[in-house]
């Protein structure tokens, strides 16, 4: 069955929220507010994607038993890779982040992206 879903018509009501914490990342600048829903998970659960959503904030992301693909839909963030020069992501950014990527992701503007977790 093919699953279809528009990221972008998402009520933020239909959203699970919580406070972004360890495994997912380690928030830097105090308590960052996240909202998220899953929409697909195979059935082991090695790829998983939907909609997430943060609130303005620093926080430190390690992937090392994981992999994300991101679309940035709305909103602004900066990503930096250690050791490398921080990128800017706008609505229509496209970012992936390999096995192996630690680094900060500071959001400036609330941000909502569509994700692909995959192991």
């Amino acid at each position: 069955m093919t699953h279809t879903y528009n990221p972008t018509a998402i009520d933020a009501a239909d959203l699970e929220a919580k406070l972004l914490a360890p495994p997912s990342a380690e928030p830097l600048s105090g308590e960052i507010m996240t909202r998220s829903k899953v929409e697909f998970a195979n059935d082991g659960r090695t790829v998983i994607s939907g909609t997430w959503e943060s609130d303005p904030g620093t926080s430190r992301w390690e992937f090392l038993t994981r992999a994300e693909i991101i679309h940035l839909l709305s909103g602004a963030m900066t990503v930096q890779r250690d050791g490398e020069e921080a990128v800017e992501l706008r609505p229509g950014s496209v970012a992936y982040f390999p096995l192996g990527w630690t680094g900060v992701w500071t959001v400036t503007e609330p941000v909502r992206k569509f994700y692909v977790v995959y192991k």
